[in-house]
Formats: C-alpha cells, structure tokens, sequence
C-alpha cells in the first residue's frame, strides 16, 4: 500500500470523490502542511494553523497508481483559483500535492504540466514535501455519506460526485 496526501477545497467533497475509486482502502480527512500540532477543525478554519483541509489516501499502487490519484485529483477541483474553492475561501482550501518521496514528486510535477493543458489560467497547485498529517475530528468522517440530503451536500458535493461516476467510470469500485 501506498500514502498519497492531497489537499484540494473542503475536504467533505473530496473524502467522497476518492472513496469511490477502485484499489482506494481509506480516505481519512485531516489537517496537512501547517504548523500547529493536533489542529482543531475551528483552529484550521481561522487560518492561523497554516494547514490545508487535507486527505490521506491509502491505495494499492497494482490497482490504481498515484498518477491515477492526481489525474482525478486535478479533475475534480479548480486547481487555478488561489486558496479558494468554490464559496470556501482562505489557505486552508488551497491545492496541494503533499509528495511522500521523490517518484511521488517527480509525478506531481508531470501530472501539474499535463494537467496545464487542460485550463486557461495557471495552475497554482503547490507541490510540497510530507511534513504532517493529523486526522479531523470525527464528526467529518464519511460526511457525504451520512448527511446526502444536507443542503452544502446536495449542490456542492452531489455535482462533483456525478462528474466523477460519468467522467472516470473506469476508476470506480
């Protein structure tokens, strides 16, 4: 198994894109990339910590690669807005690739440069080393799956998890 550690807008959206993918055995929601110890949810959102919403996503490589992470992870967000996805504003809804070793490095920045092609403004997703990683409370576990008929689930998660069953069927379990 594999540690990949992303950081792309709330992470209530993004837990449920990549619990979808075939070879994907958890997706935990977190903090990463700041420098405050066991952040709190409250503490994150205030901008002081400078984590990022984060994911840890633990996945067997023979089943679907890291490649095959940032392909969807590059997707599945807006890559060129600076800390900003959607309504979520501040750095910690910024894009990031938190690379666990150098082949996971050199991936993400071929990934970014494919990915280029795809957007008219500039990518600002950073590419950092792995530095920490600490898991959110659990009240965020499973968001999407527990509170479908929420209104922040229904028209902001809904669409990206419809895009990712018409658009990348081929990763799907």
């Amino acid at each position: 198994m594999e540690t990949a550690t992303l950081a792309n807008g709330c992470f209530w959206c993004t837990e449920a894109i990549f619990q979808m993918v075939k070879g994907v055995s958890s997706v935990q929601s977190g903090y990463a990339g700041g420098s405050v110890e066991n952040p709190t949810y409250e503490e994150v959102s205030d901008g002081d910590t400078g984590h990022a919403e984060s994911l840890q996503i633990e996945f067997d490589p023979k089943v679907v690669s890291f490649k095959d992470i940032l392909f969807i992870f590059f997707r599945t967000h807006n890559p060129t807005t600076l800390n900003q996805q959607g309504a979520d504003v501040g750095t910690q809804y910024r894009s990031v690739i938190f690379y666990h070793n150098e082949e996971q490095k050199k991936a993400a920045e071929e990934s970014l440069n494919e990915a280029q092609s795809l957007y008219d403004d500039p990518i600002v997703t950073a590419i950092e080393p792995f530095t920490n990683f600490y898991p959110a409370e659990d009240y965020h576990k499973n968001y999407y799956e527990l509170h479908k008929t929420a209104p922040y689930c229904r028209l902001v998660i809904d669409p990206k998890v419809q895009k990712m069953r018409k658009e990348f069927a081929k990763f799907l379990k």
